[in-house]
């Protein structure tokens, strides 16, 4: 049975570069990859704050969150 994994972001650029490097690379055989931009898809942002994102890029894998660098708090895309 394979894994969800929920990779949000907001679009900018070192989202982008994330989404491209890291969820790209997660073996698809052993995760269900869902790409989340939380900027055109505003109503997910509470949906990430309950799964404990903090900031964004980040990868929740089996409700664990996992945040990549900084592209943008989860605040400032309120």
């Amino acid at each position: 049975m394979k894994t969800n994994a929920i990779f949000y972001h907001a679009g900018c650029p070192v989202c982008v570069a994330a989404e491209q490097q890291l969820a790209d690379a997660i073996d698809p055989a052993r995760f269900d990859v869902e790409v989340v931009h939380l900027g055109e898809a505003r109503t997910r942002i509470s949906e990430a704050e309950a799964a404990g994102v903090q900031s964004v890029p980040a990868l929740v894998i089996a409700g664990q969150p996992f945040h990549i660098n900084f592209g943008a708090a989860i605040a400032d895309l309120k």
